[in-house]
């Protein structure tokens, strides 16, 4: 028999009708293997399948939504400005996807707040909420509904329990110590974050990973941004005895205080060395070249989603707090302490 002609592309998607009329098999038996449920023979579903990508049949999500009670979607709040998040959201997109849900993206911009946001994404139908950050920027998070599951990856701490997954900023704190130390280095400044997410508690996994190592913590005031990183570095570039190295809150900033010191031809890393902390898209530039830790987007987008999508099928079940562990990527914004 000849198979039956491809479905008008004026009448829009293809149907499971033209599925099933394709294949020459009903309707219900198309649905059944769409669904991957018993009731059809192996031929027929390697049939419908190979048909179902010869047509570019997709199933209708909407349709999906009001036939069952589930929507099987997941918001998530984020901004469009730090360059990790960017890395966060595509690995949560194919992770979500992988378990059978899909994201409705709810960006920060200047003209929509925390609020707008989260009530838009509401209004999606979803079943639950990944927050990546909040308005402000800044390490405290309020104002989160609570009739829906909702974890944090990582970004700012909600002033409630929630599930939490975020990078161990004790481990790679460490790291960059250690490095930096065996490297000859022993005046090492930290450019804190600010008020920002984690700002705090890497300025304090400094302090002690410098004592550990008996060395006098150094810290300059800055931000989680490139002109924060570059006040910093001028501010360094003041003092009578430039440092040997500085440890930047995360990468914008060292690639901030990168810039400066090139603008006053400081030599990185013969001068001084310049470490940051994300290994976002940034620094991995080839003119930049940034010595950093790096915490996989797609191991953290799996743990935050394992978590939100069991908290939807058990809501009393224990929190889970994760702490990821990062790794030391050494480029060539590092290398020996210059003589004194």
């Amino acid at each position: 028999m000849d198979p039956q002609p491809k479905p008008d592309t004026v009448r829009g998607r293809p149907t499971m009708k033209d599925l099933a009329d394709h294949v020459g098999v009903s309707r219900q038996l198309v649905s059944l293997v769409l669904r991957d449920l018993p009731g059809a023979s192996a031929d027929t579903r390697r049939r419908v399948h190979e048909a179902a990508a010869e047509l570019g049949y997709h199933p209708d999500a909407s349709a999906r939504m009001l036939r069952g009670r589930r929507s099987f979607q997941l918001g998530v709040v984020f901004t469009m400005r730090e360059p990790f998040e960017a890395d966060l959201v595509e690995a949560l997109i194919g992770e979500a996807a992988a378990r059978g849900y899909s994201l409705v993206l709810g960006p920060l911009t200047t003209g929509r707040s925390q609020a707008d946001v989260i009530a838009q994404l509401l209004g999606q139908r979803i079943e639950g909420l990944v927050v990546l950050a909040t308005d402000d920027g800044g390490a405290a998070m309020s104002g989160l509904p609570a009739r829906i599951p909702v974890v944090q990856l990582g970004g700012p701490i909600a002033d409630v329990q929630l599930d939490d997954v975020r990078v161990d900023d004790a481990i790679g704190i460490g790291l960059l110590v250690d490095h930096l130390v065996s490297l000859g280095h022993r005046q090492i400044v930290h450019a804190t974050g600010g008020s920002g997410p984690n700002a705090s508690s890497r300025r304090d996994e400094y302090v002690g990973a410098m004592r550990r190592h008996g060395l006098e913590p150094d810290v300059v005031e800055s931000a989680y941004t490139e002109q924060a990183g570059s006040a910093a570095a001028v501010a360094l570039l003041e003092r009578p005895t430039l440092p040997t190295a500085l440890m930047a809150a995360n990468d914008r900033c060292a690639v901030g205080a990168l810039a400066t010191l090139a603008r006053r031809n400081v030599a990185v890393p013969e001068t001084i060395s310049v470490v940051g902390f994300d290994d976002s898209s940034v620094a991995r530039l080839p003119f930049i070249q940034l010595t950093t830790v790096r915490h996989e987007p797609a191991r953290l987008a799996a743990q935050a989603l394992e978590a939100i999508i069991a908290r939807i099928d058990d809501p009393d079940r224990p929190t889970v707090v994760h702490r990821d562990a990062p790794e030391l990527v050494v480029r060539q914004s590092t290398g020996p302490a210059r003589d004194r």
